[in-house]
């Protein structure tokens, strides 16, 4: 029998497992795919999403080991799409008193677009609380909530994977939380419990605005965490590959030893990690460095993050989000195939801790 996985007190992972999935929109899934749903036991009894449609049989099966999938009175639908909301109608024959909660006006048009009239679909009411983990949509004005209503954000600063592990490990990833619209007075306060329900709260938590969040975290990931590092990493393995030194030797270089330089920064600073490294690397960073990263670097910077305030990359990723992530993923396939990445996976596979 499938079972549900307890992740804390009244708190249940009841959703499907692909095993068979091998490429989920452009990812590599080695292992397979999970749709997430979560049982959570309260005064009421609320689920929050169901999964893709094949797996809706394993979805009921999990949450019949808790309660009876009849008694549920919550199925709050986050995602549209159907790799999330597809177990739905199945769900609501079963539980033909649950009221299905998602947003307005997007999410009830976009549920009756995938499965008729005939779902018990409600909107958010006067007082509830909106809460987003990031700021994109309320920021550029693709969703726009009621004025009745508390829009409020908890960002914590990290992949989702993390702030899962670093709450089991008794800490947590640090927070930004924000207020758009405090409709009934305590927005704030409940901005703050949702970073202390997700461990944010055990690292620290900093105040922002929607615009803040949503400019300085795409900032970041275009121009440093991932678009700007992803670049130099691979210009230097190409650098090195094409005057012809041997892939894994430049891999090495340039991407394994990475994570070993970035963890003593993270640990406590760049003074600490040039006290670590040889003065003959030292002395190359204060050289190199800004050679790699001039003026130059520095004013396709400011082009991005400009960009980014006017609103104009906000509208060419959603164009092309309506054109069926067509470029997104033309640019994936390229770097999935890339010969860093071919070589990377070789001398990974030696690592054995890796997968532990």
């Amino acid at each position: 029998m499938l079972k549900a996985i307890e992740i804390k007190p009244d708190v249940f992972w009841v959703g499907g497992i692909d095993w068979n999935e091998r490429n989920f929109h452009g990812y590599t899934t080695e292992r397979g795919s999970t749709y997430n749903a979560y049982l959570i036991l309260d005064e009421k009894i609320t689920l929050i999403d169901t999964c893709k449609k094949p797996f809706t049989g394993e979805l009921i099966e999990r949450i019949g080991t808790i309660v009876d999938p009849a008694s549920i009175d919550y199925i709050v639908s986050n995602h549209v799409e159907m790799d999330h909301s597809g177990g739905l109608p199945a769900l609501a024959e079963i539980a033909p008193k649950a009221t299905i909660v998602t947003g307005a006006p997007k999410g009830i048009q976009g549920l009756r677009a995938h499965y008729g009239d005939g779902l018990n679909l409600v909107g958010v009411k006067t007082g509830d609380t909106l809460a987003f983990a990031h700021g994109f949509n309320v920021h550029y004005g693709y969703i726009t909530p009621p004025e009745d209503v508390n829009v409020i954000m908890c960002a914590p600063k990290g992949p989702g994977h993390i702030v899962r592990r670093q709450y089991t490990e008794g800490s947590g990833v640090p927070d930004l939380i924000c207020v758009a619209q405090d409709a009934t007075g305590d927005a704030w306060d409940i901005a703050l419990s949702y970073a202390w329900g997700v461990g944010g709260a055990r690292a620290g938590v900093i105040k922002a605005t929607f615009a803040q969040e949503t400019e300085e975290d795409l900032f970041g990931e275009q121009a440093v965490l991932c678009g700007g590092l992803v670049e130099l990493v691979k210009a230097g393995f190409e650098t090195l590959v094409d005057a012809g030194y041997p892939p894994e030797l430049a891999y090495f270089e340039c991407y394994h030893e990475m994570k070993m330089i970035v963890d003593l920064m993270y640990e406590s600073g760049i003074h600490f990690m040039n006290y670590s490294i040889s003065n003959t690397a030292e002395y190359g960073e204060y050289y190199a460095g800004p050679k790699v990263i001039n003026e130059q670097s520095r004013e396709a910077m400011r082009e991005i993050l400009a960009r980014i305030q006017d609103g104009t990359f906000a509208e060419e990723f959603v164009a092309d989000c309506k054109n069926g992530h067509a470029w997104l993923i033309e640019q994936r396939e390229a770097i999935n195939s890339h010969e860093i990445e071919k070589t990377g996976e070789r001398i990974r596979g030696m690592f054995s801790w890796i997968h532990e």
